[in-house]
């Protein structure tokens, strides 16, 4: 830069001993400028992205058959919950009624089984136990009267020894007699009523399974949306995990880009977005809804979702977009024209500022946001200084310059009231020139 800035200044000088100047006669260089303006800018993420519906269902069926018939087409609004399509289902629909008599049968059984009270074991032990009850307690009556009989000396001691013994035995007899009857009612009602129990349990299991495969016949949306896809026609075999129609929700769509990570670190769920779709004169608005947080493993780039409305439907699934996402808004920001800056071989960036003397003087700046031709900046220069935008590029530091009248007024030769004493006295020396 400063080789350029010296050839620049020595060509001056030696045009000006060509044209008979006298050789200490200070060139001066005609300019274009502009004043630093204090404003609001935004920082803007863009990329490119692809739009996608808001919800998609591929349907798939679950059973092999033939399309009996379609009672949609290609295009057709839908709604949740609606019959799209029949499969071929007889044979499905006869084992779901032959199961389903198989279960009814089971149902009547156990209601029966449970209703009908114990079984004919049961009861007979029931009865073997009340009989038992009631010869003990004969036995004990027998006892007490010849207790009695023995005691006032009628009776002799063998026939109380021997009524003792028979009431001993209708005891033993009577408790044998309740032990069987305990069991029985709890072991086995228990099993009647869970073997009952299981074979309704059984019939109801394959019942609700030939309903089921009678219901995957018939193909129903999952989703509100529109029809986009049927590829087959009736009568054709449709395959068991193979997508019979496609259904997309558009009412919204969402367009996903995937951004850079030092970009995507900007962006935040909620942020303001507009979608440039080909095609449209406008660009239609929505709003950041995903910032992936983790990086994609091939790209080592951040996924970003934007949704937009799409009432007309005319934004379309798959179409390549324009995606700008605003990142960050600030006020009162001191921007200058991007054809000001002057960028050095080490980064460092500078403008060539119009000083009050009428010369440009170089000074150095720091850069903020780019919006458009507009670049903040955050540190070097004050809103009214004037910085040079055409003919700075090799612009020698301390050069006097004149600005162009169209710059000012572009309808007067004159220059304008508004000029410092440094730019009127530039002007009047190039007119003398």
């Amino acid at each position: 830069m400063p080789l350029v800035r010296s050839a620049i200044a020595s060509a001056f000088l030696f045009l000006a001993a060509c044209s008979g100047n006298a050789p200490d006669k200070e060139p001066v260089v005609t300019v274009q400028a502009a004043p630093v303006q204090k404003t609001t800018i935004q920082r803007t993420v863009t990329a490119e992205a692809i739009l996608f519906p808001l919800q998609q269902a591929a349907i798939t069926p679950k059973i092999s058959a033939p399309v009996r018939t379609f009672q949609v087409k290609r295009g057709a609004k839908v709604h949740k919950g609606q019959l799209l399509a029949v499969l071929e289902n007889r044979d499905l629909a006869a084992a779901a009624q032959e199961n389903k008599g198989t279960y009814e049968q089971a149902e009547a059984a156990y209601t029966s089984t449970t209703a009908a009270g114990l079984p004919e074991e049961i009861q007979r032990a029931k009865l073997d136990t009340q009989a038992a009850k009631q010869a003990l307690d004969a036995a004990e009556k027998v006892y007490k009267s010849r207790e009695v009989l023995f005691q006032q000396g009628a009776l002799p001691r063998r026939q109380l020894d021997e009524a003792g013994v028979s009431l001993t035995q209708a005891r033993n007899a009577y408790d044998l007699a309740q032990r069987h009857l305990d069991s029985l009612m709890a072991v086995g009602k228990q099993q009647t009523l869970k073997s009952a129990h299981g074979q309704l349990e059984s019939a109801q299991g394959k019942y609700q399974g030939a309903e089921a495969q009678l219901s995957y016949s018939e193909i129903r949306s999952p989703i509100d949306g529109v029809v986009t896809d049927r590829p087959l026609y009736p009568g054709e075999m449709s395959a068991a995990g193979v997508p019979l129609i496609t259904v997309m929700d558009i009412s919204q769509i969402i367009a996903r880009a995937h951004i850079p990570q030092p970009e995507a670190a900007l962006l935040k769920v909620g942020d303001k977005a507009s979608i440039t779709v080909p095609g449209l004169d406008e660009p239609v608005t929505g709003k950041v809804t995903v910032v992936s947080p983790a990086l994609d493993p091939n790209s080592t780039t951040v996924e970003v979702w934007a949704q937009a409305a799409n009432p007309q439907r005319s934004l379309k699934p798959g179409t390549s977009v324009k995606l700008s996402m605003l990142a960050q808004t600030i006020p009162d920001a001191l921007v200058v024209p991007a054809s000001s800056l002057l960028t050095a071989t080490d980064g460092s960036t500078s403008v060539m500022l119009v000083g009050p003397d009428g010369r440009a003087h170089q000074k150095a700046v720091q850069v903020g946001i780019r919006q458009g031709d507009q670049v903040q900046i955050a540190q070097g220069l004050q809103a009214g200084d004037r910085v040079v935008t055409s003919g700075n590029y090799g612009l020698p530091d301390n050069t006097k310059v004149n600005i162009e009248a169209a710059a000012e007024n572009p309808t007067s030769d004159k220059p304008s009231a508004n000029k410092s004493d440094g730019e009127k006295s530039a002007d009047q020396s190039g007119s003398e020139k």
